[in-house]
């Protein structure tokens, strides 16, 4: 009896163009001016970053701009071991959801400068961002998050995020 297969490997490759609306382009303005802009949602009074241009809940039209901090609190990680083409972390990174300031729900993102054993839910964080001059309409403007050294978030703060 031949051995079962465990795995294979197949080359796989997706390509397509995004335009962004008018929402994420100011946000992505907004970036290249060292600048984090989300959007509040008149009922429901939750901060979307990136904005959307609509509350998925209440589904009406989000057009207040609100400005958010670059700090924040990591509500959800995972470690990855896995390659990428796209992404150029050394391996292992922990990839993270922070919930930044001002905003009310998490942000998708990478923490660095923390050993991966001491990243953990309520860890406050900031961002690093590339070097002025380096400043483009890319979420890649945010290098990446940094422990901020505050002391972690306390769960209550936190807990319908994670």
């Amino acid at each position: 009896m031949a051995d079962p297969v465990k795995s294979i490997v197949t080359p796989i490759r997706l390509e397509y163009d995004y335009t962004p609306g008018r929402a994420t382009s100011r946000f992505l303005r907004g970036i290249a001016r060292h600048c984090i802009l989300g959007q509040e949602c008149p009922k429901c009074h939750k901060v979307y970053v990136p904005p959307r241009g609509s509350c998925p809940a209440c589904a009406v039209p989000t057009e207040r701009e609100v400005e958010v901090r670059d700090t924040g609190t990591v509500v959800t990680f995972s470690i990855i071991r896995v390659p990428s083409e796209n992404i150029h972390f050394e391996l292992p990174y922990a990839a993270i959801s922070v919930l930044l300031d001002g905003a009310g729900i998490p942000f998708f993102h990478v923490v660095q400068d923390i050993p991966l054993d001491q990243v953990r839910m309520g860890l406050r964080v900031r961002a690093r961002w590339v070097a002025t001059e380096a400043l483009a309409p890319t979420i890649a403007s945010i290098e990446c998050f940094v422990p901020s050294g505050e002391p972690d978030a306390p769960w209550e703060s936190f807990r319908e995020h994670s």
